[in-house]
């Protein structure tokens, strides 16, 4: 899917409202799939499932830190996140399905968090760059 410049202007614009809550913004959105899809769990069988587990604070800060090298990079995704894509195809052999799952989560996460900032074009926007990055995460399984 490809970005126009109004799209990577305003992920870029959403993602630095998310500030410094993004490991925060990110655990919860973590907890939200694990509570509304049971069988993402299964990756996980050692974490505690509470949304303030060290455990889902630390997968989540994880989950920001790709998210802000996929911000910084939107030009070239498949070769910023090529290794983050190996381990999760190779290593860890994650259910493609659970990167959409995610995705929707952080939508649902950064829509409650952000409110009025959160605009239709900016919905719109991060769908569309959270569905790119997705796709190249999964792109290995191919």
């Amino acid at each position: 899917m490809v970005l126009s410049g109004a799209d990577k202007n305003n992920v870029k614009a959403a993602w630095s409202k998310v500030g410094g809550n993004s490991g925060a913004y990110m655990s919860e959105a973590l907890h939200r799939t694990f509570l509304s899809f049971p069988t993402t769990k299964t990756y996980f069988p050692h974490f505690d499932f509470f949304s303030g587990s060290p455990q889902i604070r630390a997968q989540g800060q994880k989950i920001a830190d790709a998210v802000g090298v996929a911000v910084a990079h939107m030009d070239d995704l498949a070769t910023a996140l090529s290794s983050l894509s190996d381990v999760h195809a190779h290593e860890l052999k994650v259910d493609p399905v659970n990167f959409k799952l995610l995705c929707h989560n952080v939508l649902v996460t950064l829509a409650c968090h952000l409110g009025k900032d959160f605009t239709p074009e900016i919905h719109a926007s991060m769908d569309k760059f959270l569905a790119s990055v997705s796709t190249v995460l999964t792109s290995k399984y191919r």
